[in-house]
């Protein structure tokens, strides 16, 4: 779904997707153009066709990515293949490990996910500016959810794009304190600076495009002030979110196979030893399975998982 909204800068296009991947932000300037975040590599075809149609037969100039996880830089080789000249910019963070494609360094082996391996041309470093849509944006350092984030910020629309910093209703999973970081105050921090910059108009990783980011930024830190308050519950939450998400990636998951999908991931095994350990993985992964399937969001069919 593609939108727009009164006070966004005119040569900015939001194509919404999903939970499965990420937010595309297309910029359409003058003399260049440009792609924020292009999704889940199982949607590459999908982003780049979306991403043909926004441009209306220009050429991508810049492929940009606000972190790293799987969902935000899955169509980044596919976009390449389709735009040889384009250039590429990641957060300086993970450099090394892309430039090596260190898949135990990136996200994509402890996650359990995909990614088709990219290069890259340039950084995007905090605390500088980059050119998109004729208008200069600021790079802000944004760690909590990841390490290495960043957002995009342009101060005459005083329009944010936030990845998964701040949604409307919360912010992305704080993977650091799965497998024994202290990241809840980068979190905090992160908040803090989004609030100084005050923007009119917030374009998130996830979601539509909200304006009342003070609203936001009061349910984010509610949020975080329960997850800091137990621990145990951010860790629940984010074993549940790595199982939605590879069942939103296969649609149908065999019991056996998923059980076994979470034997080989490393984020599923250091949550369940970390917090769960009177648990064993089995027996959490089935917990959650229920859990899921009591909202809506799954469905146990006798040995089969379905998304839904």
């Amino acid at each position: 779904m593609k939108t727009t909204a009164e006070g966004l800068p005119a040569e900015l296009e939001v194509i919404e997707r999903g939970w499965l991947s990420a937010n595309n932000i297309v910029f359409r300037g003058r003399d260049q153009t440009a792609v924020v975040d292009t999704g889940y590599v199982t949607h590459a075809a999908q982003t780049v066709a979306l991403i043909e149609l926004a441009l209306a037969g220009r050429p991508l100039d810049l492929v940009l990515n606000t972190h790293l996880h799987s969902d935000h830089c899955g169509g980044n080789a596919a976009l390449r293949r389709r735009y040889p000249d384009a250039r590429t910019l990641i957060p300086p963070g993970e450099s090394a490990a892309v430039r090596d494609w260190d898949s135990a360094a990136l996200s994509f082996d402890a996650t359990g996910e995909l990614c088709e391996r990219f290069g890259f041309d340039g950084l995007l470093e905090p605390g500088r500016e980059i050119v998109l849509g004729d208008r200069p944006w600021q790079i802000h350092a944004a760690r909590g959810h990841d390490p290495h984030s960043i957002v995009l910020f342009e101060p005459r629309s005083k329009t944010l794009l936030s990845a998964d910093a701040l949604w409307e209703n919360g912010f992305g999973v704080v993977f650091p304190e799965l497998h024994g970081g202290d990241a809840f105050d980068e979190v905090a921090a992160t908040l803090d600076m989004i609030e100084q910059l005050a923007p009119l108009h917030v374009v998130p990783g996830h979601g539509g495009i909200f304006h009342d980011c003070a609203g936001a930024l009061v349910k984010a830190r509610r949020r975080l002030q329960g997850f800091q308050q137990d621990p145990l519950k951010h860790a629940r939450h984010g074993f549940k979110v790595l199982l939605k998400f590879k069942l939103m990636e296969l649609q149908t998951w065999p019991l056996e196979d998923l059980l076994e999908w979470v034997r080989k991931t490393p984020y599923a095994g250091q949550i369940q030893r970390r917090f769960f350990a009177a648990s064993t993985l089995e027996e959490l992964s089935k917990e959650i399975i229920a859990e899921l399937a009591a909202v809506g969001a799954a469905k146990v069919d006798g040995a089969k998982i379905l998304n839904s």
